[in-house]
């Protein structure tokens, strides 16, 4: 076995991260039902929102892979397990895929793109499909969204009314974009008619991960299919049901046969037969910065096929002292909490102007407080589990190094309940740059509060880390936000605002986390290729 290869078998073993609109309200309702109604729940201070627990009320309908078209077993037969983190227990077993399965789908896809209509077909009719394949999705979108929560444990609220909303928004935006990909006519020196074609790679491999399953199967499957190449995507190991839901739909709008292939399965086996095999094109991957250096050396070790890397991050939010300190602190607890600190540009490290320091600090602790923990089916839930015992474990660890590290510990800091991986809200103070908690990408419910005296100090501080993702600025200074958002190194400043996920707005990070952008025009660079094509004008009326 090559050092790559021993090194993604740690790295990659965490692989990175039929209802009508009337049916799935009777979905919501029938939750409701089943929970005694949506009262009563109660702050992250007690255990007992997480252990009255809902029972979804929606049926696991896909679990082998889907290749060319059909659902099929693993070639092994293996199954793996699939968790529900609210109980630790199993909802399903889903084919586990390994090389030959990955073989078997990047067959079905070369096949489809050297062989098949959908590169052939016009721009126009891949549109529709991704069309209709959107007004599929929107009216799975209760459904959807309970899987979604039932295998993620992020609040069903959260998945329902934005997550699968946003993932129909993405393949909308794309589909307007696939009949508008062309090259340019070129003036050259000579007579010479120039021409640039764009065209599609060939067969996409597209790794996701486990934070937003849906979400980041249309970051990459959108912009692939709307340039006419084909995919094999595997799903993380953590959450593998919805990406194959989805997929079926697909098929349902008109897809032809192996233009998508979806294999669920582990890192070390599935993950990195994609990464290195020799007939993939083109390589997508979402995940953590240690994970992507492994899958990028593979990539380059096989074909030297391009690789698109969206990575992890330590994300600055600062405050400055001008700021409307109450806006503030909610914004900031939103940057870091939201969908349990699962997000790789969360704002983690609050950074809070030493006149204001204290009465943030203060709020934002009694905002942690308030912070609803629960059964994520639940109304009003804001955070649910972490995903699974080993994200779990990791972030306690990072817990008891603030703790260690003389950090002041003002909330939280705890596990909740005592089934499941939910964590208490944790808040720590007097952190400082050399911290873990201020270095690391924790990945979970753990907000870190830095002081910081003035403007080129708090720019130095911010930008001295090994990511680049985003960074989020709040003030009423002009001025101020126009040199923040130049002087941060970041793929994405906000101002005055937080995780705003247009369709359009491109993402991507600087530095170790990440090489491309998702979403936006940009996003469509990855999966073409530009030719030039050059032919001799014979006594032309112009040049």
């Amino acid at each position: 076995m090559t050092m790559a290869a021993r090194r993604l078998s740690w790295l990659l073993s965490r692989s990175l991260s039929s209802s009508s609109h009337s049916s799935g309200a009777a979905l919501f309702h029938s939750l409701g039902r089943n929970s005694g109604g949506w009262r009563n729940i109660n702050r992250f201070s007690t255990s007992a929102a997480v252990e009255d627990l809902i029972t979804p009320q929606v049926p696991i309908r896909y679990t082998q892979h889907l290749i060319n078209g059909r659902f099929v077993d693993a070639a092994s037969g293996k199954t793996f397990p699939a968790y529900d983190p609210r109980t630790g227990e199993v909802i399903a077993n889903v084919a586990e895929g390994d090389a030959e399965d990955i073989n078997r789908a990047v067959s079905a896809a070369r096949k489809a793109f050297d062989e098949g209509p959908w590169p052939k077909m016009s721009a126009y009719e891949r549109s529709r499909i991704l069309l209709r394949f959107a007004d599929l999705v929107e009216k799975h979108n209760d459904e959807l969204a309970a899987l979604e929560t039932w295998n993620n444990g992020k609040p069903y609220e959260q998945a329902a009314k934005s997550e699968v909303p946003l993932f129909v928004r993405l393949f909308h935006y794309y589909a307007g974009w696939a009949d508008k990909i062309h090259g340019l006519t070129v003036p050259a020196d000579g007579d010479y008619h120039v021409q640039t074609l764009h065209e599609p790679v060939g067969v996409a491999g597209q790794i996701i991960p486990w934070n937003f399953p849906l979400i980041m199967f249309a970051w990459k499957v959108g912009p692939a299919l709307a340039c006419g190449n084909t995919i094999v995507l595997k799903s993380a190991e953590q959450t593998p049901l919805t990406a194959l839901f989805v997929a079926k739909l697909f098929h349902e709008a008109g897809l032809p046969e192996g233009v998508l292939n979806v294999v669920s399965g582990y890192g070390p086996t599935a993950g990195a037969a994609l990464a290195s095999h020799m007939d993939v094109d083109k390589l997508a991957f979402t995940g953590s910065t240690d994970t992507g250096k492994v899958v990028l050396e593979l990539a380059a070790r096989s074909n030297l096929k391009p690789v698109t890397l969206e990575l992890g991050g330590k994300s600055p939010f600062i405050v400055f002292d001008d700021a409307d300190v109450d806006k503030a602190v909610e914004l900031a607890h939103f940057a870091l909490f939201f969908n349990q600190g699962q997000c790789c540009c969360a704002g983690s490290r609050t950074f809070v102007h030493e006149r204001v320091y204290d009465e943030f600090l203060e709020k934002s602790k009694k905002r942690a407080l308030r912070r609803v923990v629960g059964d994520p089916f639940k109304k009003g839930v804001e955070q649910g589990p972490q995903i699974d015992g080993e994200q779990f474990e990791k972030v306690l660890r990072y817990i008891k190094s603030g703790i260690e590290s003389n950090a002041t510990l003002e909330c939280g800091g705890d596990r909740l309940g005592s089934k499941g991986f939910f964590i208490q809200p944790t808040v720590f103070s007097n952190v400082q740059d050399d911290m873990l908690i201020a270095q690391d990408e924790i990945f979970g419910p753990v907000q870190s509060i830095l002081k910081f005296k003035d403007t080129d100090e708090v720019i130095e501080r911010a930008n001295r880390t090994r990511y680049g993702l985003a960074a989020g600025v709040f003030t009423k200074n002009v001025d101020t936000a126009n040199k923040l958002m130049r002087a941060l190194r970041a793929g994405t400043v906000w101002i005055n605002c937080f995780d705003v996920f247009d369709a359009a707005i491109p993402f991507g990070g600087y530095k170790m986390s990440g090489i491309g952008r998702e979403k936006g025009i940009y996003s469509l660079h990855n999966y073409l290729q530009v030719k030039a094509v050059v032919t001799p004008l014979k006594n032309p009326a112009w040049i």
